[in-house]
């Protein structure tokens, strides 16, 4: 085995453990911003303790079939914290914890979109077959 094969299998590993082939959705939540312009950083980190400590509390995490990413910035600078759940593209603003509790019970768990924070609604499109 080759080191590219070697690293491979241990990525597979290793998105065996996260339970990656079992993901039906993914949040992404705007924080820990390198230069904050939606909401100040402490609020954003704030959020996403909330919404790690949720997400584990609920058992939504890892065969929870629900995966959670820290993201930077997602450019909409503006009424943050800022969340996109995928595959439903659906962003939301103002994601501090009242409302991801929402986020997570309606549209995580429920599967309803929460209109009243919704910014835009955008879904990955159905994959083509052969792909």
């Amino acid at each position: 085995m080759n080191e590219q094969e070697s690293i491979l299998a241990a990525q597979r590993r290793a998105a065996g453990q996260l339970h990656v082939g079992e993901i039906r959705r993914h949040i992404f939540l705007c924080c820990d911003q390198t230069t904050p312009r939606c909401c100040d950083k402490e609020r954003s980190l704030a959020a996403w303790t909330f919404l790690k400590k949720r997400l584990e509390e609920l058992g939504l995490t890892g065969q929870g079939g629900v995966f959670r990413t820290k993201a930077n910035c997602l450019r909409i600078c503006v009424g943050g914290p800022v969340a996109v759940v995928y595959p439903e593209g659906a962003w939301y603003g103002q994601c501090d914890p009242p409302v991801l509790e929402r986020i997570i019970q309606e549209h995580l768990i429920g599967g309803c979109l929460v209109r009243e924070y919704l910014i835009e609604e955008h879904p990955l499109p159905a994959p083509v077959a052969g792909d």
